[in-house]
């Protein structure tokens, strides 16, 4: 018995019998009562639960998945480039000075005009509610010039509009009173209901811009149990599911009316390191914990085959990915960092100065092969004298944005959704970004950042990129774990047109439908 087994005991058993019936009571009634009633319904089964629809702030992005909301830009995932979607074109070449056209004719689902009046406001919404829009957007000032024209005033930054993909700009009708619970955007589905935490209804949009869905009505529900995600597919509960187990796709693709999808994307699996911890301050303790992770293995035996070993943020098919010089791996070699860094194995303990070294680890169940990870980082770590906790939680922006209690967290992110570096690199390695978890504020990297932030040339882009990834990797600011495919399993019996996107922002739009 190796490392990697989990042991399923009759606990385990009970949980997810308990969890099936739970479902079935929840979720067993939407897509049947609709074929009951004669209505096209799909019913989708997502991995990330949210109380908030406001898609200005939400983390998880359901709006926009859910098929609620619109941006101004999407992502072209065939060419890696962006794509007019509720604007129809634009200009800027000085970086600077934004004109934005919309396309015309475009209603919110309650009916108003999607004018530019009412994107403005949208936008100022979204620059008010979230800091982290603020510094991504870099926006000045927004004036309207015409029924649909906006134009927009930035710092110089030229790649502005492919920052009008993110999911937290999208457009919505800001008029409308409850937008955490009920947002109103321009989408293919309005929101019917909203149970917290559950599930979403929704119905066609008739007067939808891009045509109207064949489909009549959508679920959009959660659960961030994975086996009872593959349960729900297999007993007729749900038709599409968001990254079933890997340990059940066996059995899946065994069922003739199930098709299985394995898609790459433009996500990571890293170990996030919080540098201002006493212990990681030093770079040969993180590299220490670099060496520890043993990625092929997780790949093999955690994940089936269904990613590839990381050694950097991107996927080494981007223009943008360095090329890497292979590093050794294993216990020995973390330990000779250890020395390096002043600790000594004694009485089978990693210590300093005569104190342990423990570390405490973060993880959360809605991405099922995490913790798993987190588990076998904890053994290893184990075999050389490193005590490692592990701690549970939630909704992991949240907690590492606010607490600074923790040393290590297995995260995933998503490295290149716009098709460019510059995203992660300006979120996860830049003093203000969203998501720099690690706490780095380094003037050399940071200043490359800033230098990307106002390069146009491709080539200059994908050079400055490479730079900054290079540093990341040479200080061990982040550790990079493996790049997992996403996972969708669904009826193929019913459901037609399902595409699963690398960007993993859209999802229910209204090409999808039944047969």
């Amino acid at each position: 018995m190796n490392r990697f087994y989990i042991k399923k005991n009759w606990m385990s058993l009970v949980i997810l019998i308990i969890c099936a019936v739970m479902l079935s009571a929840c979720m067993g009634t939407s897509s049947e009562k609709g074929q009951e009633n004669g209505e096209k319904n799909i019913h989708f089964l997502y991995n990330f639960s949210t109380n908030s629809l406001d898609p200005h702030v939400d983390s998880s992005y359901v709006p926009i998945r859910a098929g609620i909301t619109e941006t101004l830009i999407r992502l072209d995932e065939e060419n890696l480039s962006i794509e007019p979607w509720l604007a129809e074109s634009w200009e800027g070449e000085d970086g600077e000075n934004w004109t934005i056209k919309l396309r015309e004719g475009i209603k919110f689902q309650n009916g108003n005009a999607m004018d530019a009046e009412a994107v403005k406001k949208s936008l100022d919404r979204a620059l008010a509610e979230n800091v982290a829009i603020q510094n991504a957007l870099k926006i000045e000032g927004i004036e309207v010039v015409d029924e649909l024209t906006l134009q927009i005033t930035t710092e110089p930054f030229p790649e502005f509009i492919s920052e009008l993909v993110n999911p937290n700009v999208s457009i919505i009708d800001v008029t409308e009173e409850d937008i955490v619970n009920n947002p109103v955007g321009t989408g293919p589905f309005k929101l019917t209901s909203f149970s917290p935490g559950s599930k979403l209804e929704l119905e066609r949009f008739d007067d939808y811009w891009d045509g109207a869905s064949k489909l009549d009505t959508v679920t959009f529900s959660f659960n961030e149990d994975a086996n009872a995600r593959s349960l729900a597919l297999e007993s007729g509960q749900v038709d599409i599911v968001y990254r079933p187990e890997v340990e059940t796709l066996e059995n899946l693709q065994k069922d003739e009316s199930i098709e299985v999808e394995s898609t790459a994307t433009f996500r990571v699996h890293q170990m996030t390191m919080n540098v201002q911890r006493e212990s990681l301050k030093d770079v040969n303790v993180r590299r220490a914990v670099d060496a520890l992770i043993d990625r092929q293995g997780i790949v093999d035996e955690i994940l089936l085959g269904h990613a590839e070993p990381a050694v950097g943020p991107f996927l080494p098919s981007l223009p943008f990915a360095p090329d890497y010089e292979e590093k050794p791996h294993g216990a020995d070699v973390a330990v000779e960092y250890l020395k390096e860094a002043g600790y000594t194995l004694q009485d089978g303990v990693m210590q300093k100065d005569g104190e342990p070294l423990k570390l405490t680890l973060l993880s959360y169940p809605a991405r099922a092969d995490l913790p798993l990870i987190a588990q076998v980082f904890q053994s290893d770590a184990k075999q050389i004298g490193i005590e490692v906790e592990i701690r549970q939680i939630e909704i992991p922006e949240e907690y590492m944005a606010s607490n600074r209690d923790w040393d290590l967290a297995t995260y995933s992110n998503l490295t290149a959704p716009r098709g460019d570096a510059g995203y992660y690199l300006n979120a996860t390695y830049h003093p203000t970004g969203a998501l720099n978890f690690s706490g780095a504020d380094e003037p050399e990297l940071t200043a490359i950042i800033d230098e990307l932030n106002q390069a146009v040339d491709q080539d200059d882009r994908s050079a400055l990129a490479e730079q900054a990834a290079d540093y990341v990797n040479e200080h061990m600011i982040n550790s990079f774990v493996l790049h997992p495919s996403t996972i969708v399993a669904f009826n193929k019996d019913k459901v037609v047109n399902w595409v699963t996107t690398k960007s993993e922002y859209y999802m229910i739009n209204n090409k999808l439908e039944v047969k």
